[in-house]
């Protein structure tokens, strides 16, 4: 990685020290994580600034101070491997997000999105493999993805929810039978506040102003306001609480970006075999420098460019509670929890494509060669105006992505404290999660223009931005707006629902024997019922829909890209793309519609009328049953002397899966651009699948305090994580943008059964003072059924290939070239019977489609399709954890850092035409906290860092680079219950990078910026 790991582990605590006055309040302490629905957890630690008053011979603590005794007393005596983030008091949780404060838990990392935590990682195993519940019932979880498919993730969006409504965030890291099954990393319990938890009226609300140093344009000030109140009456008999916020962002988004052909090797030879030729380097080619040989392997790029992401979100959360306790052994509760976060994304972008012409080039030594230069000549022809070059174009192009997710959650408990120690729960949910678009274009949507003229462009990667370079023919003015012609267009629309009913029936049996301490047992059935449909419309007119003086120059403004990746190295490189041309994106939509019908009459798809909202051609059902009866044993006991616990117990899974899935039906190909290549569907069919699996799951926890103050811990457990649902979905089908040199699909398999984890966790704990703690663990996981992909080469739906036929034969051997601009001229002007020609581009050449025939070839596509491998991986890894108190000076500190390793590690020297198994998101992680609370004044400096780790890809992977990031906050509290806070999030700034085997390639560079907050709070 390009920051050593050494260097970024020396920043870490160099810059803890440096910035400790800056501070932050609040932290992220253990926290107790036994509590179950309708039992009530470890009470709030209340917001005040440290206080120590005697009163006789004890010491009041408060604030920051209490909260770390509290961990340090719930670490200590509870069972298993267990942490939390609590907030400090009603209404305020230690970060504005729950992502972003899970990240100080050692082993627990995360991934952004739109700059902010999204998703997480907990000891190595990404955000699909951990289990989220909310209050101990299972939450659904809806998003649309990248836009480009149906949504098929389980994974859970921490950004849906506002913080200020959270009373803790636990994270089990280790199995429990009474721990609902599904998460293989962790189950990721979200708690909420209940009134009578807290007899009593309290409450607090806070207005606060963000600015958000990253918006490109517009007011980058945006208001965020919460409220909180709870209160009982009746002799604390009934309660109520209502919660809601508000929370509005503006930022952007900046990426440099770079698409990858394929990876070949520096023999030919094995590029033919492999029938993978297009694109990779001649062997004969004179513009190569260092060129890749024999068992090298080198990736060529397809594409670049650079994109300006405008982000705006608004975010809504709700809750009320209502308890009711008619008498000390009963207590019921109905709440309803809703969120709502619309977010929507405009995208200006500047790209160029390669067409593997006469191309030059310039590589790094093997075996892993990264380009250090890639360029592209085109040079005129003998065309109607010689001025101008073959028609290469300098894409401007435009999308929109404006969705919302909506979650309820409506449930009830009843709980009974029975005679002879016996409590029983009966809970019950119907919670809903659903994704859609917000306007009448789509979920994610795309609208080309162009420049046509290009002579030359290239890709130079010495730097950590990619700099992008283009020379336009004689004549051709890039930045001259009446010259912009639009092109191809896409409007992808998505749709997500999530379903889940829950029933579960828990009893708790304190026995209070010399043995046996107590009985869990209990029953849960879970009915998840999930839909998710996609559809597209599509016009590969990427030769132009239509002249440049069909689109009124006012509708295009100038902006500059050197400034947007300000901190990044090479930003302002000499030849770098100055500026470019974005536009009205919703206006420009409406202009082709008015104009050429882009959406109500499209090349591909069709749309809900008056809208571009493309019908559903792919539409997946699924229900998932579940239940789940399981027992456990808790003992205390001495061995040697010493009090010991054993906890103990099974829990039994079967899981029934009713899949049916519509899926477009091909029915022709057409060639519509010198490589684009798009597929005609008409109608659909539903398939429908079944497929069943149980599970015995089996956990252990053991302590033992050795010696005084030192705690031992032992645990063994079974976990699972099920299938996302596009790999469960039945039905075939095909990608709609096939190559000349074939195409690609996908095919689910209802079937599939859980990945399975066996777990072994060891940890020992020094608690050497009332505040302070010395920490080690180890963890391994050996995990199998793992769902690979196989890749089956096969024909489909008897599809031909145009561009292959013996029409293209006969254009070659009249041309004397194989320039697919030319050749589809001659074909266009040649065979009309079986082309539909559509215009004329700016070079005299005949634009259309050329419709695939019988006797062209068949298309080769290569369906990707899901299976349960038989490979097995082990995960293992250390914790480390300091907790220190540094007297009574009001300053402490926590440090941690997490060590994951595994056995299934991808080689980047393997070949690119053999498919690798390898583990996804292995990463250590260190976290560094130091805070300050003394007489109302409370501050923290937090610095988080994430090494670099695989981000995925069979046969071409991709990696992330390592990140570190400084958060600080402050707060004083000004008279009781009025306080003022400050805070700031990637204070210095990081950038992030991405890149493929070669460091040199990169995928995606993005500049960081800091986001600046201030507020008051008051609370009663």
């Amino acid at each position: 990685m390009r920051r050593s790991k050494a260097r970024i582990v020396s920043q870490l605590f160099i810059g803890v020290s440096t910035l400790a006055v800056l501070g932050m309040p609040g932290f992220a302490a253990a926290q107790d994580a036994a509590s179950t629905v309708g039992q009530p957890g470890p009470s709030d630690i209340q917001d005040q600034s440290v206080a120590e008053e005697p009163q006789g011979d004890d010491i009041i603590v408060t604030g920051i101070r209490a909260s770390l005794r509290e961990a340090v007393d719930i670490k200590r005596e509870g069972q298993g491997v267990v942490d939390a983030i609590s907030a400090e008091d009603i209404g305020k949780f230690p970060d504005t997000n729950l992502a972003e404060s899970l990240q100080r838990i050692s082993g627990v990392s995360i991934d952004r999105s739109n700059g902010e935590g999204s998703t997480v990682t907990v000891r190595g195993f990404g955000p699909e493999y951990n289990l989220v519940t909310l209050n101990g019932r299972q939450m659904p979880t809806a998003t649309l993805g990248d836009g480009a498919s149906a949504p098929a993730s389980r994974s859970f969006d921490f950004a849906n929810l506002a913080s200020e409504g959270i009373a803790a965030v636990e994270v089990y890291k280790t199995g429990r039978a009474a721990i609902p099954s599904g998460g293989i990393g962790s189950s990721i319990n979200i708690r909420t506040p209940r009134p009578l938890d807290k007899p009593g009226m309290r409450g607090s609300i806070a207005a606060k102003a963000v600015y958000d140093s990253s918006r490109n344009q517009g007011d980058p000030i945006t208001p965020e306001v919460s409220g909180i109140f709870s209160s009982t009456f009746a002799d604390d008999r009934f309660g109520i609480l209502l919660s809601g916020s508000y929370q509005k962002r503006e930022a952007s988004v900046n990426s440099a970006s770079v698409g990858f052909r394929d990876g070949f090797l520096g023999d030919p030879a094995a590029n033919a075999a492999a029938n993978n030729t297009w694109g990779e380097l001649s062997p004969a080619g004179t513009n190569v420098t260092n060129r890749p040989t024999g068992s090298d392997v080198y990736e060529i790029p397809q594409s670049a460019a650079y994109d300006l992401l405008d982000i705006n979100r608004e975010r809504i959360n709700g809750q009320l509670v209502l308890q009711a306790r008619p008498s000390d052994n009963l207590t019921a509760t109905v709440d309803f929890t809703y969120s709502r976060n619309k977010v929507e994304v405009r995208d200006s972008s500047v790209g160029i494509w390669f067409n593997f012409g006469d191309t030059s080039s310039a590589w790094t030594d093997g075996p892993n060669a990264g380009p250090t230069f890639f360029s592209e000549n085109f040079t005129p022809g003998a065309l109607i105006n010689p001025t101008t070059s073959t028609g290469k174009d300098l894409s401007y192009s435009g999308a929109l992505s404006a969705n919302q997710t909506e979650n309820k959650s409506l449930g009830g408990n009843l709980t009974w404290e029975a005679p002879g120690g016996v409590t029983v729960s009966l809970d019950a949910h119907h919670s809903t999660a659903e994704s859609k678009p917000t306007n009448k274009y789509g979920s994610s949507t795309s609208i080309g223009t162009a420049i046509f003229g290009v002579a030359s462009q290239s890709i130079n990667f010495e730097n950590d931005l990619p700099v992008l370079s283009y020379t336009m023919s004689p004549g051709i003015d890039p930045l001259n707006a009446g010259l912009i012609t639009p092109t191809g267009n896409s409007f992808r629309n998505a749709y997500f629902k999530d379903e889940i009913n829950q029933v579960q029936l828990k009893g708790h049996y304190d026995h209070e024997g010399d043995f046996l301490d107590s009985i869990d047992a209990g029953f849960s059935f879970v009915e998840n019922k999930v839909r998710s449909a996609y559809g597209f419309i599509q016009n590969e007119t990427w030769s132009g829909v239509g002249p440049a003086s069909s689109v009124p120059d006012d509708l295009f403004e100038l902006v500059s890209i050197p400034d947007k990746f300000k901190g990044v190295q090479g930003s302002g490189t000499a030849g770098m793309i100055p500026s470019f041309y974005t536009f009205d994106f919703e206006r420009m939509a409406d202009l082709l519609e008015s104009q050429y019908q882009v959406c109500s009459n499209p090349g591909a798809g069709e749309a809900a009328p008056g809208t571009c909202l493309a019908s559903y051609t792919t539409d997946r059902r699924l229900t998932e049953k579940t239940i789940s009866p399981y027992i456990q044993f808790n003992t205390k006991f001495e061995l040697a002397g010493r009090r010991a616990h054993l906890i103990a117990g099974v829990r039994y899974d079967q899981t029934v899966i009713d899949s049916t899935a519509l899926v477009p039906i091909p029915t022709g190909t057409r060639w519509t651009g010198a490589n684009e290549f798009a597929i005609n569907f008409a109608g659909a069919d539903f398939t429908r699948f079944k497929g069943s699996y149980q599970n015995w799951l089996p956990a252990i926890d053991f302590d033992i305090e050795a010696i005084d103050d030192v705690k031992l811990r032992a645990s063994y457990s079974h976990t699972i994580t099920r299938a996302d649902y596009g790999s469960l979905q039945g039905g075939r089908s095909i990608d709609t943008n096939p190559r000349i040199g074939g195409g690609t699909g996908s095919q689910g398999n209802p079937g599939l059964i859980p990945y399975k984890s066996k777990n072994i966790d060891f940890s020992a704990e020094w608690y050497y003072g009332r505040e302070s703690y010395i920490s080690v663990g180890y963890f391994n996981k050996d995990v199998s059924n793992f769902i690979g992909n196989t890749l089956i080469n096969t024909p489909a739906f008897d599809l031909r290939n145009p561009g292959a036929g013996p029409r293209y034969q006969a254009a070659v051997a009249a041309l004397g070239t194989t320039d697919g601009v030319r050749v589809r001229d001659y074909i266009l002007r040649n065979f009309p019977a079986s082309s539909l020609v559509t215009g004329t581009s700016a070079d005299g050449l005949l634009t259309g489609d050329i419709f695939g025939l019988p006797e062209d070839p068949l298309y080769n596509f290569q369906i990707t399709q899901p299976f349960n491998s038989d490979q097995s991986a082990n995960i293992h890894g250390w914790e480390f954890a300091v907790q220190h108190q540094l007297w009574n000076t009001g300053f402490g500190t926590i440090l941690n850092y997490t060590i994951v390793r595994g056995d299934a590690t991808y080689d980047n020297r393997e070949s690119p035409y053999v498919g690798q198994f390898a583990l996804t998101g292995l990463s250590d992680s260190a976290n560094a906290v130091l805070y300050y609370d003394k007489n109302g004044l409370q501050a923290r400096v937090a610095y988080n860092w994430r090494d670099g780790f695989y981000a995925g890809g069979s046969f071409d992977p991709t990696y992330v680079e390592a990140y570190g990031q400084f958060d600080a906050s402050a707060s004083y509290e000004f008279v009781h219950g009025l306080t003022a806070f400050v805070e700031a999030i990637n204070l210095t700034g990081e950038s992030r990078r991405g890149h493929r085997r070669s460091e040199n390639f990169v995928t995606f560079s993005q500049p960081g910026y800091a986001r600046y907050s201030g507020g008051v709070r008051f609370t009663f």
